[in-house]
């Protein structure tokens, strides 16, 4: 696992669309594993200037999110196939038709679970998957408990994770309950992670998560079983590595 602090938010955002430009300029048919939050957008808005400056295409690329709300109309401006449309896809040259959301308002959620599972597996491994992590450890929408699933599944949103999510609704009361997301199985998979965090409020679990012991009560933990994960953090995400 390697670690890397930075002092500037700009060096991170960099650091970090570079290892995803890199890896389009060796692989132009690379399956990227994408995420929502803050956590990512400064690292979307490096790509989108690296694409308008040349640097880089997604033309030939595949994408696969790691989550979505059940129930949240598709253009709802919160709905995470909005987020992903609004800050990347509709500036960069990625076909919609290659970008994959799991769909929210699939009659039989269960169902569309597996059909997501099985399309990732049928156009995997994902080359590199780009996470944030929640304050209780979560990621994607994998909440701490004593079992985790491994495939992509229906998730009971935890009260954490509600009030943390508040902030982009109108109301607690309108923050989805539920979410569909990969799960931590289908996160480890990918050929290469990326975790990026930022802010003092990540600090003790960036600790947890990456030095404490290896439990489901921290799905991040888990990510200490994979080969080939990067972390990048700023310094306050960082003050305690």
């Amino acid at each position: 696992m390697n670690i890397w602090t930075f002092d500037q938010e700009k060096d991170l955002n960099t650091t970090g669309a570079g290892l995803i430009a890199a890896l389009l300029q060796s692989k132009p048919k690379a399956v990227l594993g994408l995420a929502t939050g803050s956590s990512p957008v400064g690292i979307y808005n490096e790509l989108i200037d690296m694409y308008r400056r040349g640097l880089v295409s997604f033309a030939n690329a595949s994408s696969f999110n790691l989550d979505e709300y059940v129930g949240l109309p598709v253009d709802h401006s919160e709905s995470y196939r909005s987020f992903m449309n609004e800050k990347l896809f509709k500036h960069v040259d990625i076909k919609l038709e290659n970008t994959h959301v799991p769909d929210g308002n699939a009659p039989d959620p269960d169902a569309e679970c597996a059909h997501y599972e099985q399309l990732v597996n049928d156009h995997g491994p994902v080359d590199i998957q780009l996470l944030g992590i929640g304050h209780n450890g979560h990621i994607g929408f994998n909440e701490p408990g004593a079992n985790l699933t491994g495939g992509t599944h229906v998730v009971d949103l935890k009260e954490e994770t509600l009030k943390a999510n508040a902030r982009f609704f109108p109301s607690f009361d309108d923050v989805p309950k539920q979410a569909m997301t990969m799960g931590v199985a289908s996160i480890l998979k990918a050929k290469q992670i990326l975790l990026v965090a930022r802010g003092e409020d990540k600090a003790e679990i960036i600790r947890t998560a990456l030095r404490g012991p290896i439990t489901t009560e921290c799905p991040a933990s888990l990510l200490q079983c994979h080969p080939n994960v990067i972390v990048l953090l700023d310094r306050g995400a960082g003050r305690f590595m």
